[in-house]
């Protein structure tokens, strides 16, 4: 698949692999996934998060984290353009009110000012345009609002760095295909994160699409990184 982030393919590609996706991700990250999202997770409930939004929610992981939180939100709304994977998070048990609904990140069908954060986890480099995405998303966020997205980065050291590309470039994209029964869609994980802006570049983007505040937090050596901000005012 070309790694350019088609928005018209791209979510068909994890209908195909909805079944298996939670366990095949938790083995390969080794169960980092897991500690990423409680990450995140911390991030959204360190205040007043009455309704939370969550963008390319997928099977509905950052939800589950959101909903176990001993501050959970009071209400939890989740979007996705894959049918097959909001089925398997239509299965799961939130604990709080909970809308799930297909959804465009480019396009999101909200109102303004709707929610008081906005989440997307490792999802921004699937969409076509991520400034357009970023945008929508300040859009619906209520004044000061917070944004949090969770993606894939590159670390920062050239000895770990070289180690986590041996593994995605070769590994990933075999074990990934044998356990999920699709090589093409692990291919494509690898060259969506190398084709990436991460770090101080994305964090650039998320400014210049209307945020003030913007934090990069790397974990994990830089394997992932979550990053932060809050809607300007206008």
């Amino acid at each position: 698949m070309n790694p350019s982030r088609d928005a018209s393919g791209v979510w068909r590609v994890f209908d195909g692999i909805a079944r298996r996706y939670d366990a095949v991700n938790s083995i390969l990250s080794m169960g980092r996934d897991r500690v990423w999202r409680r990450v995140l997770a911390n991030y959204v409930c360190d205040g007043a998060s009455a309704c939370v939004l969550d963008v390319a929610t997928g099977t509905g992981e950052v939800l589950m984290s959101l909903s176990r939180h001993p501050r959970r939100p009071s209400r939890l709304v989740g979007v996705d353009m894959a049918i097959a994977m909001l089925d398997v998070a239509q299965r799961k048990d939130y604990g709080t009110l909970c809308l799930l609904a297909r959804g465009d990140a480019l396009c999101l069908p909200f109102p303004g000012e709707t929610f008081d954060v906005a989440t997307i986890a490792f999802g921004i480099r699937n969409v076509s345009d991520p400034a357009v995405a970023l945008r929508e998303f300040g859009r619906v966020l209520r004044p000061s609002g917070r944004l949090a997205v969770l993606e894939f980065s590159l670390p920062a050291s050239t000895v770990l760095r070289k180690a986590y590309l041996l593994y995605f470039r070769h590994v990933l994209p075999r074990l990934g295909g044998w356990l999920a029964g699709d090589r093409a869609a692990y291919r494509y994980l690898n060259a969506s994160v190398e084709t990436f802006p991460f770090g101080e570049a994305f964090c650039k983007m998320i400014a210049a699409a209307g945020f003030d505040e913007v934090r990069a937090r790397p974990m994990s050596g830089g394997i992932a990184t979550l990053y932060t901000g809050s809607r300007r005012r206008n």
